[in-house]
């Protein structure tokens, strides 16, 4: 059977997971967030700039933040609520890394962001534009990826 409007809309689907953190003497609640929080998120990491031909302009992924700025929109308290704003994402982003990371880990998965994605904001492979284009819904297939040398 197929769903119809008032199907997907009144779904809840946004997904938590209470994730142990022993180094904060407790558990934390990482909530995924809705395709408009992700697609926010996504666009503040975002910025453009001209190409070194000065033809054009090129997305760039600014890192910095990057992990807590998405935690400060995924930590969230048993009724669901955000326990921080935006502003409190350099406060968070000076708490241990490893227990940043791993919290990270739980948010990007739980907010949909692909493995392609998650490893380009990382830093780890790829090009900006190829994780834009896997998190694009268009049928049309990517163009090949450039040769790094």
């Amino acid at each position: 059977m197929a769903l119809n409007r008032d199907a997907i809309l009144g779904a809840v689907d946004v997904q938590t997971e209470k994730v142990p953190v022993p180094e904060w003497n407790g558990d934390v609640i990482v909530r995924g967030l809705t395709g408009d929080e992700l697609d926010n998120f996504q666009g503040s990491i975002r910025q453009f700039r001209p190409t070194f031909d000065g033809k054009g302009m090129e997305p760039v992924l600014v890192q910095d933040g990057m992990r807590a700025k998405l935690l400060v929109k995924c930590l969230v308290d048993e009724a669901g609520e955000r326990l921080f704003t935006d502003q409190d994402a350099p406060a968070l982003g000076a708490k241990n890394g490893s227990v940043i990371d791993r919290l990270y880990d739980v948010a990007a998965r739980l907010s949909g962001l692909s493995e392609e994605e998650k490893a380009e904001m990382e830093g780890n492979s790829g090009t900006l534009e190829e994780a834009v284009a896997s998190t694009s819904s268009s049928p049309e297939t990517s163009a090949a990826p450039s040769q790094n040398y």
